[in-house]
């Protein structure tokens, strides 16, 4: 049986940092879907249309469109899915009412009531604290290899430290960024 090869730090750093990463992108796709005021083709990125006996991503069906601040089109390549189209929109949780003309859907995107704002802003909110916690979760699992190197003697106490300090200062990094988007977008959604 094969020796499974050490990690040093700097493989240590690399996955950390990649893992983070993805955080962040997780994060930046999350809040695309999270609506605003203005319509965003991003909105209808979650919605799935019962295409042949399949769910199928709404974008793989038609094509997407905002002609103006507060509608989006969305035009189906097979004119006979419109129906379906339509309904899939409508039984998203949403809160949309598309209309068609037998070629094209209309979104009209209302405008958010203050109430319906402040509660768009907790569910920001809510997500950039879990998306916090994963950087955190990871960060715990770059210390456990760290120290966990540290006691096989494979680097010295003074190489701990200094990882160690590197990962916190990764972690701090991180979880500005997420402070910064979710903040963005507490700002996008609370513009009238």
């Amino acid at each position: 049986m094969k020796e499974q090869p050490q990690m040093t730090l700097e493989d240590v750093r690399a996955r950390t940092k990649e893992r983070m990463e993805k955080v962040i992108s997780d994060f930046r796709h999350v809040l695309a879907g999270v609506r605003t005021g203005r319509a965003s083709v991003g909105l209808l990125e979650g919605i799935k249309v019962e295409y042949y006996g399949t769910l199928t991503p709404l974008n793989q069906l038609a094509t997407l469109h905002v002609p103006e601040p507060s509608l989006i089109t969305v035009q189906p390549w097979d004119v006979s899915q419109i129906g379906a189209i339509e309904k899939a929109i409508r039984s998203s949780d949403l809160g949309l009412n598309p209309t068609n003309d037998g070629r094209i859907i209309r979104v009209p995107i209302p405008p958010l009531t203050e109430q319906r704002r402040k509660e768009l802003v907790r569910h920001v909110n809510h997500l950039a604290e879990e998306h916090r916690v994963a950087i955190r979760n990871i960060r715990r699992d770059a210390n456990e290899a760290i120290k966990k190197m540290t006691k096989d003697k494979l680097i010295s106490e003074d190489d701990e430290r200094r990882a160690l300090d590197e990962i916190q200062k990764l972690t701090k990094t991180y979880i500005e960024k997420i402070d910064q988007m979710a903040e963005a977008k507490e700002k996008e959604i609370l513009e009238v």
